[in-house]
């Protein structure tokens, strides 16, 4: 089962293949102690096999999802509160204030070869392997990592045993850098409660070089005689649902499959193509799948905009599946959620990055790779610079009623070929504009918490507070999601990384926590009528298979709770008076909020909006225009606020004439008024064609 021993130290490497049966049964013939128990399961090949390849398969503990807690996590020194041992968690990530409480890694207070930091399991674990890291700053020129380690293993934390490679104790490969994920598997795996790392080697420069680590434990349960998982994994989900983790082909194979089971409901898109070609995939929900129905909003979720930023990925190919099943099922909920939504979810923005953090893996991806796309774009900073140039035109124009507040223009230097823009990022702008989308949010990791717009800070500060007209529903958004997520809402979770959101309420301004200009949440708001907000998922950017059906479980509600708020507010149609025909482009605004919208083909709006009275009026090109009042209430259901508009006599005398029509009476009114007061009471006027025609630049000149 593995290579001989020899009596030299081994340094570990990284890679162990997975043995096959044949290879597991020969090492069964002298396998270590802890195997025993297995002899005695009547032969059962199946059983031995099942159970022997779990030492390879054996999950994370849990040090970088939080599993395992603070009070799991001792150390022999460490230099203040901010290194402590509870910081010594895989990928964790340090704050922007050097010596603050929360730095990137354990560190020891002394620098020997006696410092350890050490894992309580709670329970009776084999352990198979360790994942080593260095510590994460920002500031460049702290370097701290450890080169080789050693791994000791107790069942009461005071009699400890050595990881044994033959007779000699094992030495691990620790760390060159900083950020690589360092995977070491043991030769022989373990049963016992604790596991301490032991540092042996470290970056040494004079006086520089502190011993420093982030640490992931691989283990399962042994309890009894039987194979089972890691006790904290969690139970399975009550939905039947495909949870693992999906490689492009992967992820259009289950598409696939969702809209053949659904064929009535569903439809696959694709948007454009990533830089290396591949698609785009969108998956349509609808019980009219391709079609914008008048009064219909259109809601969109888009995941993996950072490819390393797995879970939205999943979440949203377990949701396409969940609706299917549940709709076929007639639970009504979803019944009523497609027929009332257009819903449109794209999985992975950024295929090519995601493709690159899946082969490394789960635990070896960092906290970096497959971020970016494959020519290095951030897409979150993407997007064309809007605010900018809102907030010049605020300092510069005297005359407010001249200022825009929506449908800004992109700078035309941001559409040229020349412009460094992502094929993923035009892809998802042109989407945007070709559908008509009221709601939306843009799934990310690394965090627990909502971030909404605007995420650019005015002044280029770092961060600062930096509202939008829409803040007070912005907020209501952010809440919904928050609010109804099992870990989010949970009130004795621990921070993830640097910062704890509990504070406030799990809900941030973007602008507030860091300046991230380009964004797409701040393009949607300003460029389209869709409102978007950021839902940072899970400390962990990439979890393990094994943690999949409780993330579904936290946020299976969050998910569709925020959908149905693209219901709230008001809608309605705008509609030319005469004709009964839809108005394109009507500008609806609501008094008060400095942030307007726009009708659309069909001239059907939608205004999102808390509960409240709101004067509201609707405008366009030609019309004379229209106010209401129109109260929203707290029902999941928005108020229904039409319009009909009617045409001022300029535009109604033209296209009059042009159809060679006639006059209606109060336009020949209107004419008769003006020709009295140009020619001072001339003779009768007269409503031949030769006549209107003459009346009309009289008309169009007054």
């Amino acid at each position: 089962m593995f290579p001989p021993e020899d009596s030299q130290p081994v340094i570990m490497r990284k890679q162990l293949n997975l043995p096959q049966p044949a290879q597991l049964l020969k090492a069964l013939i002298s396998a270590p102690a802890y195997f025993a128990p297995l002899l005695s399961l009547n032969n059962n090949i199946e059983m031995v096999t099942k159970c022997l390849s779990m030492v390879s398969e054996c999950p994370p503990l849990g040090l970088e999802s939080l599993k395992v807690k603070d009070n799991q996590l001792k150390a022999s020194s460490y230099k203040r509160r901010g290194l402590g041992p509870h910081r010594g968690r895989l990928n964790i990530q340090s704050g922007i204030e050097d010596g603050d409480i929360y730095d990137g890694a354990w560190c020891a207070q002394y620098r020997d070869k006696n410092q350890w930091l050490e894992v309580d399991a709670q329970q009776q674990t084999r352990f198979t392997g360790v994942i080593l890291q260095g510590r994460s700053s920002i500031w460049r020129s702290v370097w701290n990592v450890v080169h080789t380690y050693k791994v000791q293993f107790s069942n009461d934390s005071l009699v400890w045993k050595p990881c044994m490679n033959g007779t000699e104790e094992a030495v691990f490969e620790g760390n060159q850098d900083t950020e690589t994920p360092v995977l070491a598997l043991f030769n022989t795996s373990t049963v016992a409660r604790y596991i301490r790392i032991n540092p042996q080697t470290w970056y040494q420069n004079g006086t520089l070089g502190d011993i420093c680590l982030r640490a992931e434990v691989l283990g399962c349960t042994v309890p009894g005689t039987g194979c089972q998982p890691l006790e904290t994994a969690p139970a399975e989900s009550r939905d039947k649902l495909d949870f693992r983790h999906h490689n492009y082909k992967e992820m259009r194979k289950l598409m696939k499959s969702v809209n053949e089971a659904c064929p009535d409901i569903t439809r696959i898109y694709s948007i454009g193509k990533s830089y290396t070609g591949l698609k785009l995939y969108v998956m349509e929900i609808s019980d009219n799948p391709g079609k914008h129905e008048l009064g219909e909003p259109e809601f969109r979720y888009v995941a993996g905009m950072h490819g390393n930023e797995v879970l939205g990925r999943e979440l949203l190919l377990n949701l396409m599946e969940y609706m299917c099943q549940e709709y076929k099922r007639g639970d009504q909920r979803i019944v009523r959620l497609i027929k009332e939504t257009r819903i449109h979810l794209l999985p992975s923005m950024n295929p090519d990055g995601y493709e690159m953090a899946f082969k490394k893996g789960s635990e070896l991806a960092g906290w970096a790779l497959g971020r970016y796309s494959y020519e290095g774009i951030d897409m979150n900073h993407n997007f064309a610079d809007l605010n900018s140039g809102m907030w010049t035109a605020i300092e510069l124009e005297t005359d407010q009623s001249k200022l825009i507040n929506h449908y800004f223009p992109i700078p035309e230097q941001y559409t040229s070929e020349d412009a460094f823009v992502a094929s993923e990022t035009r892809a998802v702008i042109n989407w945007m504009q070709n559908i008509p989308f009221v709601l939306s949010a843009n799934l990310h990791g690394g965090e627990l918490v909502v971030t909404y717009p605007y995420d650019m800070t005015r002044d280029w500060a770092p961060r600062e507070h930096t509202p939008t007209a829409d803040e007070s529903f912005f907020r209501w958004l952010a809440t919904a999601y928050a609010s109804t997520n099992q870990v989010m809402s949970n009130p004795d979770r621990r921070p993830c990384h640097n910062k704890d959101f509990l504070r406030y309420n799990n809900i941030i301004n973007g602008a507030d926590w860091h300046n991230v200009p380009g964004s797409m949440n701040d393009f949607s708001y300003l460029h389209t009528n869709c409102f978007e907000v950021t839902v940072e998922l899970s400390c962990d950017k990439f979890p393990h298979v094994s943690e999949l059906p409780i993330e579904w479980n936290n946020n299976r509600e969050s998910l569709l709770v925020y959908m149905e708020q693209v219901h709230r507010g008001i809608k309605g149609v705008v509609r030319d008076k005469d004709t009964e025909a839809g108005i394109a482009d009507a500008i609806i605004k609501v008094d008060v909020i400095d942030h307007h919208i726009r009708s659309v083909a069909d001239g059907d709006y939608w205004r999102l909006l808390n509960p409240g009275e709101y004067k509201v009026t609707a405008s366009a090109q030609g019309y004379f225009p229209s106010s209401r009042t129109c109260q929203v209430m707290y029902d999941h259901y928005p108020t229904i606020c039409d319009f009909r508009l009617t045409k001022m006599p300029k535009q109604r005398l033209k296209e009059i004439l042009a159809k060679g029509g006639k006059l209606p009476k109060d336009l020949q009114l209107r004419l008769r008024q003006l020709r009295l007061r140009k020619l001072r009471g001339a003779d009768r006027l007269s409503t031949s064609p030769q006549q209107q025609a003459g009346l009309l630049g009289l008309l169009l000149l007054h």
